[in-house]
């Protein structure tokens, strides 16, 4: 299950109760709004784990990439 302990009729149950609560002219707008939102969410996230493997990656100031000799 995709939505962790919520159920087919839990989800049957919150999209009634929104489409009683916003009307059916409101929910293609809510569910465009919620689409966008979660893609700038996935985005931010995705560009902050990229900048901390960045991070990870280059040698502190100050400091040389020094490589043993052998």
């Amino acid at each position: 299950m995709p939505f962790g302990n919520i159920g087919i009729g839990g989800l049957v149950l919150i999209l009634i109760i929104a489409l009683i609560i916003f009307g059916p002219s409101k929910l293609p707008e809510l569910g465009r709004a919620f689409g966008r939102t979660l893609s700038e969410f996935k985005g931010a996230t995705r560009d902050l784990v990229n900048s901390e493997d960045e991070e990870k990656e280059k040698p502190a100031a100050g400091q040389e990439s020094v490589v043993p000799n052998k």
